[in-house]
């Protein structure tokens, strides 16, 4: 296993994961909107997010997807990724103030009416392993800008607690890395949001049962697809879970419109 990287002060405790779809005819202008406003008085000028990125997949990315889709949406539902870190200790900090926000900011017509929300859910940080001895710390991941990430749900079976999946996974996972693109996997848990958060977030009916990875990459994650395919089919024939939905992206063209006309 590579080495930690140090740890200083500044740590990711949790995260905000967002993944919606344009209207059809309005990628541009919601592109635009999410990019030069929501991103911004949504999340980064609030307290204790500390760094955010977003993501883009292509209709060619979203047709090597595994599993099934999120909330009942079709498995390609899903054109942008949002990732959003929150410094350790101030999960509930952030979400009084995350829930307030976006309430107001719907309220005052800073919405954006011809979207659709495929998932928005808080995870807490659980384990994450790197390649590399000296490797980028999870904290700068976003920062660094990789050339691709993965999002990738992970469901266990109902007679198997979530420290034997985590068991299996952190030892599968460090052989799997080696001499690839993945530099990083992170593994998050589900943190259910606030009662009074917006009514147009669906909510995960399998919560309870799932958690999420995060795997930041070197290349465009077509590139090595067929690693996925062999996680996925390595997973479930160990008895302890499945893949419910791995998805790659690529990151955004900040203050381009770069991709809008690739997503369908």
């Amino acid at each position: 296993m590579a080495n930690p990287p140090k740890e200083y002060p500044i740590r990711v405790g949790s995260m905000l994961f967002v993944l919606t779809d344009p209207g059809v005819g309005h990628e541009v202008e919601y592109n635009r909107w999410y990019e030069r406003d929501h991103i911004y008085a949504g999340c980064m000028i609030g307290p204790w997010f500390f760094s955010g990125g977003r993501w883009v997949a292509t209709r060619a990315l979203k047709d090597l997807r595994l599993g099934e889709g999120l909330n009942d949406f079709p498995i390609d539902a899903g054109s942008y990724m949002v990732l959003v870190w929150v410094l350790d200790g101030h999960h509930d900090d952030l979400l009084d103030w995350a829930t307030d926000q976006v309430n107001w900011l719907y309220e005052n017509d800073r919405g954006f009416e011809h979207r659709t929300h495929i998932g928005t859910s808080m995870y807490m940080d659980g384990w994450r392993r790197y390649r590399d001895d000296d490797p980028i710390p999870l904290e700068l991941a976003l920062d660094h800008r990789y050339a691709g990430a993965v999002s990738m749900v992970v469901e266990r079976e109902e007679d198997v607690s979530q420290a034997d999946l985590d068991e299996w996974m952190q030892a599968y996972v460090e052989k799997w890395m080696a001499d690839s693109p993945v530099a990083i996997v992170a593994s998050w848990l589900p943190s259910p949001l606030k009662d009074d958060a917006p009514s147009f977030v669906p909510r995960d009916p399998k919560l309870d049962r799932r958690s999420m990875q995060t795997h930041f990459l070197e290349a465009d994650p077509s590139t090595c697809w067929d690693r996925y395919e062999q996680l996925a089919t390595d997973l479930l024939n160990s008895d302890l879970g499945h893949v419910a939905w791995a998805a790659p992206f690529i990151p955004t063209v900040v203050g381009t419109d770069t991709y809008t006309d690739q997503l369908w």
